[in-house]
């Protein structure tokens, strides 16, 4: 008899799992427009339309470990960058996994790379590669950006 019920748990369990991932490939693709719509930002440097891949609450962690918080807030140090030395740069994905942490959560880890700009200390950086890790919640049936942390990949 326990045999009989540790297989009809197992049987229910895997039922809720396909079910959970019959619907993974729909997400997947809603998470990475999200992230997409973030690097269109990033290339036009104007991070357009950011309320509708962000939350109000966006947090955003920069190369040189700053923390910003709130959209607001990281769309005003963005787009200041984006007017000085990353002006005109372009980060362009290279690969995008995403991983969903539970129905409404998912993580998506992006490597990029940078077209070449000139770094504040006057480095010119050339082939940079990036490293970001987004955390993406399904609000109000979308999914947006509530954190990104960016990393320069080690040469």
């Amino acid at each position: 008899m326990k045999t009989l019920s540790v297989v009809i748990c197992c049987l229910l369990f895997s039922v809720g799992v396909t079910s959970a991932f019959g619907q993974t490939n729909k997400n997947e693709k809603e998470v990475i427009a999200a992230v997409r719509a973030f690097y269109d930002g990033f290339t036009t440097g104007t991070f357009a339309g950011a309320e509708n891949y962000t939350t109000d609450d966006w947090n955003h962690i920069n190369p040189n470990g700053g923390r910003t918080r709130g959209r607001t807030a990281v769309l005003v140090e963005v787009r200041a960058v984006h007017q000085t030395f990353l002006k005109g740069v372009s980060d362009t994905p290279e690969e995008i996994d995403v991983r969903f942490a539970s129905p409404t959560v998912a993580v998506a880890t992006v490597t990029s790379r940078l077209s070449t700009f000139t770094s504040p200390d006057g480095v010119k950086q050339i082939d940079k590669r990036n490293i970001r890790t987004f955390v993406v919640v399904k609000q109000k049936a979308r999914w947006l950006i509530m954190q990104d942390h960016n990393t320069i990949v080690a040469s």
